[in-house]
């Protein structure tokens, strides 16, 4: 329907088509709609779909944001095209150019967001756009759509968000930039002016927009009058209830949170304007929503992410069915709620048999003995069992009685030992959410984790408090120590412990169920960003069984954690738990000394580390006088857990523990147990690859890699065969001597990543039906007699003309020449034609990063069976400070090729 506008509203410019040879946009298929006394640009693809014989299943509603125009969804426009020509679902796309924007008209009016809702609808009849609808919006256009949204529910099938905000709290300022662009004598030299806010906001891609993206954008604004709209959106931003806008954002707040059709947000956390804060507000309204944050995107997240694809892949997945509208009452609506209630029937299964992670401790709340035993600089804490389950009860209904409730988020900024205990135990019992970084992610690495969790609480030692502030990481303040009052106010700290623990005792809610979510423990970041794993009640409780059962835990049993994610699990498994001294953020400063003091202070007899405390156990142990030697000669279990450690390394651990079996676990955050082997099946499995060796065994036919053993009890391991390009595809098999992915199930498996529904999806892609499933991006096979190989990672898997190659089994191989201390193999060239190149770390250690020399290039070649087309020598091969292990092979593989570009060489 078109109406003529009035001669007394004639717009001061109508709308008009944008000009051909714009970057990625094509003008075929740009409209024109006369709505009243305005016009409208939009794009439309609803012809194209007709031309290819497509019927439309639905139609995206996309509306941009300030001060960019329908130029933002070119991307999603050419996919949906593409997806329809190659016979996928067709989804019309209509992107609008809001008015007073992009091509649109101009009427020299300043509208506000209530007019601009409003001025959707009225385009959107005009055009008889009927559903199923889904929208898209990103800035303001997030705010809008949300508001066609809620006022279309006769035609919604769902609703998608790029950065936005539906909610700005009262006591928090909006963010800086825009507090700047509205600034007295800024906003029109800023906005209309000059390009100053349209150039700034350009700049925040990351990485920087080509200049013929940056021309596209900037085409429709070249003057001070077309630039209006632009002052006008910054100057309708609802600052306070004062605003013209303000109640009708608050009242759409409340409307978002009532939407029950399927959602998704697509978010760039590298935005200083639509920070995290407000992805966390829109979470908490439709907590339904598949999440997922592009840890290296900004505000324009539409250019720095794959978010067209992302689009298309959730339309498919869930509004498939986009001919079932979901109105209040319809098919949509209630599979959802049958769907929880399916969630309910198995969680309520599963209660029958879930013990809680806190039932030990209330088992023995009136028990006096030593539950955990803290080792620290000025001496040795202990708390007993009835001392730490009251602890626990009061913190708890402190905690509560300051307003943490169930599925809030609390970070925890404090070392191990009895506080950490307490607070982790109090949390849980009320159903709040652990968040726990390890501190050796570094600041920089913290706070992306902690922004990402977005924690409404955080508790700490004063050091970690002080990062907070200073970094303004969020959530509420708690000191573990009472602080005098002036620290308290300058690092923004509420309440400590200590006055928590004082307050008057109120009624606990509800315990949580065995399906609520529990903790987000985060990965240690060293195969990419630290990624939030989520773990509910149950799996927990199950990571407890299975660490209990596969290593005899009693109420008898003592443990030294040198391993921070066991430090916690002394009283869920009802033994006594000794923390010793060192530094968890450096694992490396565990020595020798300290173990043997954690094992006479807790008369412990199995004692967990990690790879990279082993190591300087071991560096340390001619520092034990007799009486520590005799303590450590009482272990009966030692444990490596983490990264895969060496024979020599074991054999070197228990020359310190002459009584104990040591043993090495394979896990990883996501699940922490997968497989165990001892020693003396490592030193088996030596035996036999030697004598396989020795009968000229063909080489194909070896096991190559780190042998992780037998999966532990009530874990299925699966491996999915590599194509010739190093990619995952094949069928999950348990057939022995198939290089592939580990896939691997058990009940104490995570439940899924935080805000990153793409990950989860990609990890469980074509997993076997039944349970629970993870791909853990680790290649490998396993054998004859059932025990798993790990050959390295998916991503350092070098693709040659003759398959898919792994990298351990070579790089163990060089590391048996008497001069390589350690080495590491990569690939360069092209994919599928690949070539091997290893970078060793020599003893002597050389200097400076070069070619090795003949001799030793020449033993290096010689020691394995793939043919290397260089040999370098560096001083120091690149890891992760966590485990001191991972090496990273993409950087090196980038670096070779540089180096034989004949760029200069520098250490990798």
């Amino acid at each position: 329907m078109t109406v003529s506008p009035s001669p007394a509203r004639s717009a001061v410019a109508p709308a008009a088509l944008p000009p051909a040879g714009l970057d990625g946009f094509d003008t075929a298929h740009s409209r024109l709609l006369t709505v009243g006394d305005d016009s409208w640009h939009y794009v439309d693809t609803a012809d194209a779909l007709s031309a290819l014989g497509a019927e439309p299943v639905g139609t995206v509603l996309a509306v941009h944001g300030n001060p960019t125009w329908s130029y933002l969804w070119r991307h999603v426009v050419a996919a949906t095209l593409e997806a329809a020509r190659s016979g996928g679902p067709a989804w019309r796309v209509v992107a609008v150019d809001q008015l007073e924007m992009g091509y649109s008209s101009r009427s020299g009016r300043a509208r506000t967001l209530p007019e601009r809702i409003e001025d959707l609808s009225a385009f959107t009849d005009a055009l008889g756009l009927t559903g199923p609808v889904v929208t898209l919006g990103h800035d303001w256009g997030g705010v809008i759509s949300l508001g066609w949204a809620t006022t279309h529910p006769e035609s919604l099938a769902g609703v998608m968000l790029l950065n936005t905000a539906v909610h700005q709290p009262a006591d928090v300022p909006i963010p800086a930039p825009l507090r700047l662009a509205r600034a007295r004598g800024m906003l029109g030299a800023g906005s209309v002016q000059t390009t100053g806010f349209l150039d700034v906001t350009l700049s925040l891609a990351a990485p920087p927009l080509a200049p013929s993206v940056r021309a596209g954008y900037r085409a429709p604004y070249p003057t001070a009058a077309r630039r209006r709209g632009i002052g006008a959106f910054v100057a309708d931003i609802p600052v306070d209830a004062s605003h013209p806008s303000h109640a009708r954002l608050t009242r759409l707040a409340a409307d978002v949170a009532a939407l029950r059709v399927p959602a998704l947000m697509l978010w760039g956390p590298r935005d200083p304007i639509f920070s995290d804060r407000y992805l966390d507000d829109l979470v908490g309204r439709l907590p339904h929503a598949q999440v997922h944050r592009f840890e290296v995107a900004g505000h324009l997240v539409a250019e720095d992410a794959p978010v067209a694809e992302s689009v298309l892949t959730w339309l498919g997945e869930h509004v498939a069915d986009a001919d079932q509208v979901a109105t209040p009452g319809s098919g949509a609506v209630l599979a959802s709620d049958d769907a929880a209630t399916a969630d309910g029937d198995r969680a309520d299964r599963a209660s029958v048999e879930f013990a809680p992670l806190w039932a030990r401790l209330e088992e023995r709340r009136d028990d006096p003995t030593d539950a955990v035993i803290e080792l620290r600089g000025e001496g040795v804490r202990r708390a007993s069992w009835r001392t730490l389950n009251d602890r626990v009860t009061r913190l708890a209904t402190g905690l509560h009685r300051l307003g943490v409730r169930k599925g809030d988020r609390v970070s925890l900024l404090t070392t191990p030992g009895a506080t950490l205990t307490a607070v982790v135990y109090a949390c849980l019992r009320l159903g709040a959410v652990v968040v726990v970084a390890d501190a050796g992610l570094g600041v920089q690495g913290l706070g992306r984790a902690l922004r990402g969790a977005y924690p409404d609480y955080v508790i700490g030692e004063t050091r970690g408090l002080a990062a907070a502030r200073a970094l303004g990481w969020p959530g509420i303040r708690i000191s573990t120590a009472r602080l005098p009052r002036a620290s308290a106010r300058a690092l923004g700290v509420t309440v400590s412990l200590r006055e928590l623990l004082d307050g008057p005792a109120v009624a606990l809610p509800a315990a949580p169920g065995p399906s609520d979510p529990a903790a987000i423990l985060y990965t240690s970041g060293s195969t990419g960003p630290a990624k939030g794993v989520v773990y509910t009640h149950a799996q927990l409780s199950a990571v407890r069984d299975a660490l209990g059962e596969h290593f005899a835990v009693t109420p008898e049993s003592g443990l030294v954690t040198g391993f921070a994610p066991f430090a916690l699990l002394g009283p869920a498994l009802g033994a006594r738990s000794s923390t010793p001294e060192m530094d968890v953020s450096a694992p490396r400063t565990l020595t020798a000394r300290a173990v043997a003091a954690a094992v006479a202070a807790a008369s412990a007899d199995i004692v967990f580390l990690s790879p990279a405390a082993i190591l300087n156990v071991v560096a340390t142990a001619d520092g034990l006088d007799p009486g520590e030697r005799t303590v450590l000669g009482g272990v009966r279990t030692v444990l490596s857990t983490g990264a895969p450690v060496s024979e020599r390394m074991l054999s070197d651990l228990v020359d310190l523990m002459p009584n104990a079996t040591a043993h090495a676990i394979y896990g990883m955050t996501e699940c922490l147990l997968v497989s165990d082997i001892t020693l003396e099946d490592v030193r088996a499995v030596r035996s036999a690859a030697s004598a396989a060796v020795s009968a000229s065994v063909d080489s194909a036919s070896r096991d190559e890699g780190v042998c992780v053993g037998h999966p532990i009890a009530g874990v299925e391991v699966r491996i999915s065969s590599l194509d010739a390009l190093g990619r995952a595809a094949g069928s999950p098999s348990t057939s022995a001597g198939v290089l592939g992915e580990v896939l691997i199930s058990a009940p104490h498996l995570k439940s899924g990543y935080d805000r990153l529904w793409l990950t989860d999806r990609e990890a469980v892609r074509d997993t076997p039906s039944g349970g629970r499933w993870h791909r853990t991006g680790d290649v490998g096979h396993l054998d004859a007699d059932g025990r798993l190989w790990i050959e390295g990672r998916l991503r350092h898997v070098i693709a040659t003309s003759d398959g898919p190659v792994a990298p351990v089994g070579a790089e163990q191989a060089i590391e048996t020449v008497d001069a390589v201390r350690r080495a590491a193999v990569v690939g360069v060239g092209p994919q599928g034609l690949r070539q091997f190149v290893a970078v060793v770390e020599a003893e002597p250690r050389a200097r400076r990063a070069s070619l090795a020399a003949p001799e030793l290039a020449r033993d290096v070649r010689e020691s394995t069976g793939h043919p290397l087309v260089a040999v370098f020598s560096v001083a120091q091969l690149p890891t992760d400070i966590r485990h001191n292990s991972k090496i990273d092979r993409a950087g090196l593989s980038r670096w070779a090729e540089a180096a034989l570009e004949g760029r200069r060489l520098s250490a990798p």
